[in-house]
């Protein structure tokens, strides 16, 4: 993505782009307090505040390799009412980090609801009134969802510095495909820098036996109903979901379709 949306750069911007790609890039942790700084310089320009959850399944707050909290000392969210990063409640209370596990492209926000390049019916479902009703900051903001490896998700918002600003349409437009591109380079090598184990097996691979298998395991077949549509035998699929669970090292049958869901092998189920 970033290179095709390179070539699409005139020529004097280019060299700019690569230095901001570049100094948010983070090779190991020592380099995550200066990326963050950087990052958080790239949002001002563009008239944003930047907020930072690198996985919104977890307390774990965003560090650098001190332990300094980045959305409070280089993010400055600080003020009263500001210290969103506090509350261990937020992705289950907060409809921005919500809003994430449901799209993964850029978009925007208002209370009129999300705004992106394409619909989307569940963004449609979440109700964003209440919340820029009893928000006292800024009525608006850029989310970027980052995606990552083994089924983690993290969300990024670019708050404006202007709190009267509602409408983000042409920002949007002018700006998002670049702030997704920094920012899921930030957060894609944070999350790299501060990872302590492996959430998998080394170069595990599964069959197209045994991922078809899980497949319609995932969405509620018995062995016994996946051996009718598959013509194998009961015992067949059961070898086939057993030895999936020993490459994906999985201690039971859900275990094994949760790891083999988050290395991709399902796809969508129905």
């Amino acid at each position: 993505m970033a290179d095709n949306f390179v070539e699409d750069i005139p020529r004097p911007g280019r060299e700019r782009f690569r230095k901001n790609l570049d100094s948010v890039t983070i090779t190991k942790a020592a380099e995550i307090r200066g990326a963050a700084e950087a990052i958080h310089e790239i949002a001002q320009t563009y008239g944003f505040r930047i907020a930072v959850s690198a996985d919104i399944s977890s307390k774990a707050h965003l560090v650098d390799a001190d332990g300094e909290l980045l959305n409070k000392d280089v993010f400055g969210w600080v003020a009263e009412g500001e210290r969103w990063w506090e509350d261990t409640r937020l992705a289950l209370s907060s409809p921005l980090p919500r809003a994430c596990r449901y799209e993964s492209e850029p978009m925007w926000c208002n209370a009129e609801g999300f705004h992106g390049h394409w619909p989307n019916e569940y963004l449609d479902e979440i109700d964003l009134g209440d919340f820029y009703e009893n928000q006292s900051g800024a009525k608006c903001g850029i989310l970027i969802p980052a995606h990552l490896p083994f089924g983690q998700i993290g969300a990024v918002s670019f708050i404006p510095v202007d709190k009267t600003v509602t409408d983000l349409s042409e920002e949007y437009r002018l700006y998002s495909d670049f702030l997704a591109i920094v920012t899921r380079r930030f957060v894609t090598g944070y999350v790299l820098a501060m990872r302590e184990k492996h959430r998998m097996p080394t170069n595990c691979v599964l069959s197209k036996r045994e991922a078809e298998c899980l497949h319609w395991a995932a969405i509620g077949k018995t062995d016994k109903e996946i051996s009718m549509i598959l013509s194998l035998s009961h015992a067949t699929i059961r070898y086939h979901v057993n030895r999936a669970g020993q490459k994906l090292n999985s201690v039971n049958r859900g275990q094994t379709i949760f790891k083999a869901g988050q290395l991709g092998y399902l796809g969508a189920t129905d």
